[in-house]
């Protein structure tokens, strides 16, 4: 059974393009997959707290030394630590927010890359001293933007603190491959974004098959466990 952990990240309850095709993934994964398991986090209606100074010190202070009050302030961020753990594959959909990724999602990023929980830190290996302890999971992007160009060589590509950015942290999610699925032109509401939105929905069960495939063959690295 694969586990997938799907995060919604849209303070839009209604109207919201990526939540929409968000579910549309989950429904169509589960057609082709009824008995796999999905771990949903909406933080678009619940955020995740942002870190703070005590935070920071409850995470250096050594575990058998923290107290109480320092367990508690972490106990958020073990619970999406293990979440972000069990899954095969983390689907994150999130609209842009004034060309970067929503306040609750960059919460969520700072609650989970911890040191010694998903990357190790050693001065010994030189000028790059942090190492992901996590590794061999699938990324789904699935994002929706008000205006176009963002891709590389696009009008915008420089304007794009979405995508490069989630793309940076993927490996402090474990995720050795990236798929995304983007809808543009919103603001617009022309024809061309009803084709941006006609092309997202039609890759994704293409991309399903792809993923579905990948974790199925030998030499996934969830191969036993993602076993039906």
């Amino acid at each position: 059974m694969t586990a997938i952990l799907h995060i919604d990240a849209s303070a839009r309850k209604e109207r919201s393009i990526s939540r929409t095709l968000g579910e549309t993934f989950k429904h169509q994964w589960l057609t082709e997959k009824p008995a796999d398991r999905f771990i949903y986090r909406d933080i678009g209606s619940t955020p995740p707290d942002f870190i703070s100074e005590s935070w920071i010190a409850a995470v250096f202070t050594p575990e058998e030394k923290r107290t109480d009050e320092q367990n508690l302030l972490l106990a958020l961020s073990d619970v999406l630590i293990e979440e972000l753990s069990e899954a095969d594959v983390i689907v994150i959909s999130t609209p842009m927010y004034n060309y970067g990724m929503p306040a609750s999602l960059k919460a969520w990023i700072d609650q989970i890359v911890r040191i010694n929980k998903t990357f190790t830190f050693d001065l010994n290996r030189g000028d790059f001293p942090l190492e992901p302890t996590l590794s061999g999971k699938f990324l789904v992007l699935i994002t929706s933007c008000g205006e176009f160009g963002f891709e590389e060589n696009g009008a915008r590509e420089t304007m794009n603190h979405l995508g490069p950015h989630l793309r940076t942290l993927s490996k402090y999610l474990g995720a050795d491959e990236i798929h995304e699925i983007n809808v543009e032109y919103q603001e617009f509401g022309d024809k061309r974004h009803k084709r941006s939105i006609e092309s997202a929905y039609k890759s994704i069960p293409e991309l399903i098959k792809r993923i579905t495939k990948k974790l199925a063959s030998p030499e996934s690295p969830c191969k036993e466990r993602c076993q039906d």
